[in-house]
């Protein structure tokens, strides 16, 4: 009757109450009868009797400080490892691993871990996903068109190469042109708190205003720093003017965390202004190279798969997020609020704007291409090169 009101130290007291003054064998009878352990009647007896060591513990405390027993990460540190080996390979459509989510059942993942030598249930396994940062997803309608039968191949090639370039301290950067905005005083999908009834009001059309324009906000993500730059122009998303802000970013941020660097790796989207066929992009690169010294790889994801690029989720959310339901009504405020863009994992961003003009229909010829010097990675060449000095 008494059991169920009682804590684990107040059973164990209880117990060895039972047993003063007793007769041989009373601990052991005490034991059956209560399910305490013989080894803690006998504690409980030496605590009673006065004979445990005092602390400074409040006495409120059932267990000594750090006492019970410990979790298994801690107490088994090379479980972690191999669940991250067992997970890993698994991961499916991340090019750069910091992206994790995993197509392996708990159990799967528990039996597996067994047969290494680990002791381990399958809710254990969740709980240390968790904290890995794993969650459990459902499919997502993002591709666009087929997939190409190289996709997975090309993922595990880049990823190879950005783990490469990590591993000796050399710039990885994520780029990509964000969605155009118009500038003035449009709707922005979203909402924010306003005294009730009281909504921003906005144009009901949106028509581009001819004297604002719109906003052209081109991105580089640093995948090891956390931390980016967007340059934002106001006239055309073109190769030009996405290398230049490769430029701003290396000027202004990479060559300072960087010292020493020899090498850049970039990964991007096959098209756009920044896509694997453009001729512009390839002369611009070399231009870049030569004026830094630095060789530039570069690495595109196929068709259809622009949204696993790393800029996306890791910069650009977080962008959306901070303007939502805020009207974007000069280039200022655009500057303004991509800058005030943080994460609680640290993410900082610094923005610039871009007031030069960038003409589209620049053609570049056969002797200007073939002026530069590329070398191509035995696997998809066109997806994965080299820009030299």
């Amino acid at each position: 009757m008494l059991s169920p009101y009682l804590t684990e130290k107040t059973r164990r007291l209880y117990a060895a109450s039972e047993c003063l003054g007793g007769t041989r064998g009373i601990k052991g009878e005490v034991s059956r009868a209560t399910g305490v352990s013989y080894r803690e009647i006998r504690r409980g007896l030496s605590e009673l009797r006065g004979e445990t060591a005092k602390t400074e513990e409040s006495p409120d405390r059932i267990r000594k400080v750090g006492g019970g027993r410990k979790r298994t990460k801690e107490s088994n540190p090379a479980l972690i490892d191999d669940l991250k080996a067992l997970v890993e390979p698994s991961t499916l459509g991340d090019p750069c691993m910091p992206l994790l989510y995993t197509s392996k059942s708990l159990r799967h993942l528990a039996k597996a871990l067994e047969d290494n030598g680990h002791s381990i249930s399958h809710v254990t396994v969740g709980e240390l996903l968790k904290d890995m940062g794993y969650t459990l997803q459902a499919n997502s309608k993002t591709l666009a068109g087929t997939d190409h039968p190289d996709r997975n191949a090309q993922f595990e090639h880049i990823n190879g190469k950005v783990l490469a370039f990590q591993a000796e301290n050399q710039p990885v950067i994520s780029v990509d042109c964000k969605k155009h905005e118009l500038i003035g005083n449009y709707k922005n999908n979203g909402q924010e708190y306003h005294p009730k009834g009281t909504p921003v009001e906005v144009k009901d059309h949106d028509f581009m205003d001819k004297e604002l324009g719109k906003a052209i906000p081109y991105g580089i993500y640093d995948l090891a720093k956390n931390e980016g730059l967007i340059n934002v122009g106001n006239d055309h998303d073109t190769s030009v003017f996405a290398v230049e802000s490769i430029r701003a970013w290396w000027y202004r941020m990479g060559k300072e965390r960087y010292e020493g660097a020899t090498k850049l790796l970039i990964t991007a989207d096959g098209g756009g202004s920044n896509g694997y066929r453009r001729r512009a992009w390839k002369t611009e690169l070399a231009k870049l190279a030569e004026e830094t010294g630095l060789q530039i790889s570069v690495c595109h994801f196929p068709t259809g798969t622009s949204k696993w690029n790393k800029i996306e989720h890791r910069l650009f959310s977080h962008i959306t997020m901070n303007w939502r339901g805020k009207p974007l009504v000069t280039m200022g405020v655009i500057v303004s609020l991509i800058a005030n863009t943080t994460t609680e994992t640290g993410l900082k961003v610094e923005c610039i704007s871009d007031e030069r003009a960038y003409p589209k229909g620049v053609k570049i010829t056969d002797e200007e291409l073939g002026s530069v010097k590329i070398i191509r990675d035995d696997f998809h060449g066109d997806w994965n090169y080299t820009v030299l000095s």
